[in-house]
């Protein structure tokens, strides 16, 4: 049986915008867990919103925590604080004191971090940060689903609207943008695209010095400009090749180089005709299963009822839980907890 417990969690005034209590929900293994995964949600996006994900992880032995970040999802406490991310430098340090709150309780499990989208791109930039060599030497493997690496044409802002973005982030950096993406961009399925239009917590809606500041993470991880850190072990990199939100083509050119810089252990699924939501869109089972499958092949397993075995290299498959997650889409993808 699963266990959800939600909480909050205390970052501090980093970039002058003020100390957050953020909200907190954690997927809890019937047992010890056998490895931790750490998720950085996407833009607009929140804990709530992964469907069978995390309880399909959990049931496999591997323990979810999840935060939501400031400015979105149950973080927000008032409408001033929409899309009140701060500077990237409060971002990627909100998520590394995160993922360290995560490593000293059990450190005999591992720890794994996956970003989806926003977070996807905030992830690769922090791996890409010198700043946290140390940190990203505890965690045991990334993992990137649809990362934000750069825009697909039909969501390419102008160059018109970026200037005048960028100059009025200048004088007015918490200045709200609302810039909505169309559901039906998102997933594939109309239950899920309703259950978008009909999230009060998705409010769509950016500060003018975060949305630069995504911009900029976004630029310098396409053009090259930053480095992955030796210290990453492990990659694994997730795209849908019909993604209509973030590009797949800039995604997998960015995994092409980390590999050609020598990462070894980095692996790049294409999930062929899925769009940008793998967690959501039809035939997700697939996609709970190859995470649930690459994160257990990299833990130190024991024998025994209920848990993964490793032997000759070979780790057991979940594909009892997988399986219970295609039943449970069969029906319809569950409503999002409001």
């Amino acid at each position: 049986m699963v266990r959800e417990v939600e909480g909050t969690f205390k970052v501090a005034d980093i970039g002058k915008i003020g100390e957050a209590d953020l909200y907190t929900k954690t997927w809890l293994p019937d047992g010890p867990p056998k490895a931790k995964l750490i998720m950085v949600h996407g833009f607009s996006d929140h804990m709530g919103r992964y469907y069978d994900f995390f309880p399909t992880l959990a049931r496999a032995g591997i323990a979810v925590y999840g935060f939501d970040q400031r400015g979105w999802g149950r973080s927000v406490k008032k409408p001033a604080q929409r899309g009140l991310t701060g500077p990237t430098s409060t971002v990627l340090a909100d998520i590394a004191t995160f993922i360290r709150a995560q490593l000293p309780s059990t450190p005999d499990v591992p720890v794994f971090v996956l970003g989806h989208s926003m977070g996807g791109g905030q992830v690769a930039t922090l791996i890409s940060n010198p700043a946290y060599d140390e940190l990203v030497g505890q965690v045991r493997g990334w993992l990137l689903e649809s990362p934000f690496i750069g825009f697909t044409p039909v969501e390419e802002p102008s160059w018109l609207l970026v200037f005048s973005g960028r100059l009025a982030g200048k004088f007015l950096p918490h200045m709200h943008l609302t810039r909505p993406i169309p559901p039906e961009h998102v997933v594939r399925d109309p239950q899920v695209q309703q259950s978008i239009r009909d999230d009060a917590l998705m409010h769509d809606t950016g500060t003018l010095e975060g949305l630069a500041s995504m911009l900029d993470r976004t630029e310098a991880l396409s053009s090259g400009k930053t480095k992955l850190s030796p210290k990453v072990r492990s990659l694994l990199h997730m795209h849908g090749d019909s993604d209509l939100v973030c590009s797949f083509d800039k995604s997998k050119a960015w995994f092409d180089r980390q590999k050609a810089a020598g990462l070894e252990d980095a692996t790049f699924k294409n999930y062929e005709g899925f769009y940008h939501q793998l967690h959501a869109d039809p035939g997700r089972e697939t996609f709970y299963k190859d995470v649930a499958d690459w994160i257990l092949a990299r833990c130190s397993t024991t024998e025994g009822t209920g848990q993964a075995t490793q032997k000759d290299g070979k780790v057991a498959s979940v594909a009892t839980d997988a399986a219970a997650a295609a039943a449970a889409a069969e029906h319809g993808a569950p409503e999002p907890k409001l």
